[in-house]
């Protein structure tokens, strides 16, 4: 068996998606792998282990065939496995993450000397501040607001799922579309292409059978989540209903921030506002408004324009970590 070193995993475990990236010390990338959802709370336990090991399995088999010795039996000695996990917001969230997360890996051919294990959002965060005074708007399938001030402390808003939570997320607002168009179905709502939208996309007949959909055993959060970029595509067309919606989605948005920025006490300070997630990323309309409403209360907030996935935070905090420890092993 061929034993290697490899300095960094990286996981970003999202409500959509896993992305698993192996990196070498100075940041450049030897493979990568893609899978669904992590968060055991949308997806199931099960489903969050086997998303996981697929994604870190399937960056080791890429990087193995890079090299040419994917048909070699291999060990991996990883120094830093850090890992951004959604769902990770309560000790007891923390536990459970802790062990599928071991689940996850047993059978891999890893050895991890060290590994990291935080919120998605609150990885994202310190690893694209470096610490750094910042607020970090998530909204992807769910939605989180973290920050950081200068002190060093931290707060969050939101993030509590999408039975009781997750406003401005793409689940949220294709719920809302849901809503809008079986209120216009039965004259109780505005006209709206949305029921019109929403049924072809979901292979469905009309809005009663959306209705006996939302209720059967193809309902699931990451679908109503794809819903979102029908309201976009809508609200383009000039859609009110969707306008409307998306409005909303910032205004949530918007609430997170100002309460964070608040306990933090950062209003009239800099600091920088990165947002993130297919919402944010995707959709102009309601990132447009977000940063106008962000920049006219808080007048010194630095929207980043050029941040990517959240990997990248990942990455950047283990990275991080990497070269703490080298300098505290050339000190000793």
């Amino acid at each position: 068996m061929t034993r290697l070193h490899i300095p960094l995993l990286a996981v970003d475990g999202g409500g959509t998606k896993c992305l698993a990236i192996l990196m070498d010390s100075e940041g450049r990338l030897l493979g990568q792998g893609r899978a669904g959802s992590c968060n055991y709370q949308g997806a199931g336990r099960e489903a969050a282990v086997r998303e996981l090991r697929a994604g870190v399995q399937a960056a080791i088999s890429d990087w193995a065939q890079q090299c040419g010795i994917q048909d070699q039996p291999l060990e991996l000695d990883i120094e830093y496995a850090v890992m951004g996990i959604a769902g990770l917001d309560t000790a007891y969230d923390r536990s459970i993450i802790q062990e599928l997360v071991q689940l996850a890996l047993q059978p891999l051919p890893v050895q991890i000397r060290q590994l990291v294990i935080e919120n998605d959002g609150f990885a994202a965060l310190t690893g694209a501040t470096g610490g750094q005074p910042g607020i970090l708007a998530i909204a992807g399938t769910g939605s989180i607001i973290f920050g950081i001030n200068e002190e060093g402390t931290t707060a969050r808003a939101g993030g509590w799922g999408h039975r009781v939570g997750d406003e401005g997320s793409g689940y949220w607002i294709g719920k809302q579309a849901i809503i809008a168009a079986l209120r216009a179905y039965d004259g109780r709502g505005e006209v709206t292409e949305l029921g019109r939208l929403i049924v072809a996309y979901l292979g469905l007949s009309d809005e009663e059978e959306l209705f006996n959909w939302t209720y059967g055993p193809d309902y699931a959060v990451e679908r109503v989540g794809e819903l979102s970029r029908l309201v976009s595509q809508a609200a383009s067309s000039g859609d009110q209903t969707a306008k409307h919606i998306l409005t909303r989605a910032a205004d949530e948005l918007f609430r997170g921030i100002r309460a964070v920025v608040e306990r933090l006490t950062m209003q009239h300070k800099p600091f920088r506002l990165i947002l993130q997630g297919g919402v944010l990323q995707n959709d102009s309309l309601v990132r447009q408004m977000l940063i106008h409403k962000c920049e006219q209360w808080a007048p010194y907030a630095r929207p980043d324009q050029a941040q990517g996935e959240p990997i990248h935070g990942v990455t950047t905090m283990g990275l991080s970590l990497l070269r703490s420890t080298a300098r505290k092993e050339a000190k000793d």
